[in-house]
């Protein structure tokens, strides 16, 4: 937690200071941010309230999170959500081989006395939402891809976002001492529950607009042409715009660019493009439509 200046205790990690200082800050991270992506990150530091940032894959969710544990110097705890994951996996679950063994060590003790060491800390397996609840240390904690857990790990992380604790029924309730920055991304698969969305603030991050995007170009690859990069940047913008299976991402906007420079491109012609799309686009019938309707002129 920060504090207020007075020697109250704040829900703030205290990452930043002001809007203007959150989009410098990102920026120096190499993670170029609109006000409003700028505005939202640092409410969510003030407020102390996690982030739910979703949208489209490759457009830097992820990438945000990062980008705000190398400005807090803080560790980043990932909690990568799929299809079946339980509480187990998100929250903690006991060594059962290591209480088994203590309790064969043990066989002539009485289960009472048993009992009150193989549900110790000893025995304890934290996974990542434990783990961030427990650190002392800066943490952002990352719940990436919420929209691919089941409905129940959502009711799991009410608690947890509502109030930074958990409860081990052996162990009582354990209360974040530091709270960390908690930031969840969806691809919006799925609808998340109300209950969740009221507990967060919410960002809606879409494919950049194409200025914002030819900056993120020109620094991520800093050998491209100029020109080449204007170039690169109105093809992706026309791909979007088509009707594909999946949209080039801005990580792939990057990895084209990457592409060209390795390639020695001076200009973005039909002949590269053609030579290249499965770079950007990565489905076949994709790559048709595009090679199809794709005009440079």
């Amino acid at each position: 937690m920060g504090n207020d200046g007075n020697g109250n205790a704040t829900n703030s990690t205290g990452f930043f200071t002001s809007v203007t200082d959150t989009a410098e800050q990102l920026a120096a991270t190499g993670y170029l941010a609109s006000t409003a992506v700028a505005t939202t990150v640092f409410l969510a530091d003030r407020l102390g309230k996690p982030l739910l940032v979703e949208g489209p894959a490759g457009v830097g969710k992820t990438e945000l999170a990062k980008a705000v544990a190398a400005i807090g110097r803080a560790r980043l705890v990932r909690l990568q959500c799929y299809e079946g994951i339980d509480e187990a996996r998100a929250l903690y679950e006991w060594n059962h081989a290591k209480q088994l063994l203590r309790i064969t060590a043990g066989r002539e003790e009485g289960w009472e006395e048993a009992r009150g060491d193989i549900f110790g800390e000893e025995f304890l397996l934290t996974r990542p939402l434990l783990t961030a609840i427990r650190g002392e240390e800066p943490t952002v904690l990352l719940i990436d891809e919420m929209d691919k857990a089941d409905v129940e790990v959502e009711a799991l992380l009410l608690e947890v976002l509502s109030d930074f604790q958990v409860t081990v029924p052996e162990l009582g309730t354990i209360t974040a001492s530091r709270r960390p920055f908690v930031l969840l991304t969806s691809n919006a698969t799925r609808d998340l529950s109300e209950a969740l969305r009221r507990r967060c603030l919410f960002l809606h991050l879409d494919y950049p607009e194409a200025e914002l995007e030819r900056r993120i170009v020109r620094l991520k690859v800093p050998g491209l042409d100029e020109t080449l990069a204007d170039s690169l940047v109105r093809v992706v913008g026309a791909l979007r715009a088509m009707d594909l299976r999946k949209a080039p991402s801005v990580a792939e906007t990057i990895d084209w660019a990457r592409t060209l420079l390795a390639l020695g491109a001076d200009t973005l012609d039909e002949a590269a493009v053609r030579d290249t799309l499965g770079v950007i686009l990565k489905h076949q019938d994709d790559i048709r439509k595009a090679s199809r309707k794709l005009t440079l002129a």
